[in-house]
């Protein structure tokens, strides 16, 4: 059940469970969801200062950096509406995607929504990879968001029932604070 906070332990059984292999790499996998905002960030923010990116994609920031017309400061870089547009697309994406996948993970489950969110990230990385031209980029971006934010949500219910009934509660707080912590250091660094 998506969304619960509360678990009812008198009817729960307890299982004494074993930290296998398939567990720790199962673990190791749905944990991925939340490491693929500091992927991007990481990625984008290299991509975006290189010269051949920006001549390809956006020759009008290329210029004003060459000819130094750019009004940079200690917040922005590039003052280009459209690299801005390439550059969050995907965290609005992945905003509303999140939302989308608590729904479908409730009426589908959990493996078939992260495989959802898994092709749409495999659909968006190979726009990106053979775009020509910025709306590929965005549009790209945006099945990258959509997945980052299905991954994103619905591995902490992945992994939230590899966990025993007694330690479920602070397992799902420690998932949803490290969601809004990830999410927030997105929005303000």
């Amino acid at each position: 059940m998506a969304g619960g906070a509360f678990v009812d332990q008198s009817k729960a059984r307890n299982y004494e469970g074993k930290v296998t292999a398939f567990v720790l790499i199962t673990c190791f996998v749905a944990a991925m969801g939340g490491l693929l905002f500091g992927y991007d960030l990481g990625i984008t923010g290299g991509v975006t200062s290189m010269d051949p990116f920006l001549v390809k994609f956006f020759p009008t920031v290329y210029k004003q950096m060459k000819d130094g017309l750019s009004h940079e400061n200690t917040y922005c870089k590039f003052d280009n509406e459209l690299l801005t547009l390439f550059t969050s697309s995907l965290y609005l994406a992945a905003l509303v995607a999140s939302f989308f996948a608590s729904i479908t993970t409730k009426k589908l489950g959990r493996k078939p929504s992260m495989f959802l969110g898994g092709s749409f990230f495999l659909v968006g990385a190979l726009l990106n990879g053979f775009a020509v031209n910025v709306s590929m980029l965005i549009i790209g971006r945006i099945l990258l968001g959509f997945g980052v934010g299905y991954c994103n949500q619905v591995s902490k219910h992945y992994c939230s029932h590899f966990s025993s009934a007694s330690s479920m509660v602070l397992h799902s707080l420690i998932c949803f604070d490290f969601s809004i912590l990830t999410v927030c250091s997105r929005v303000f660094i």
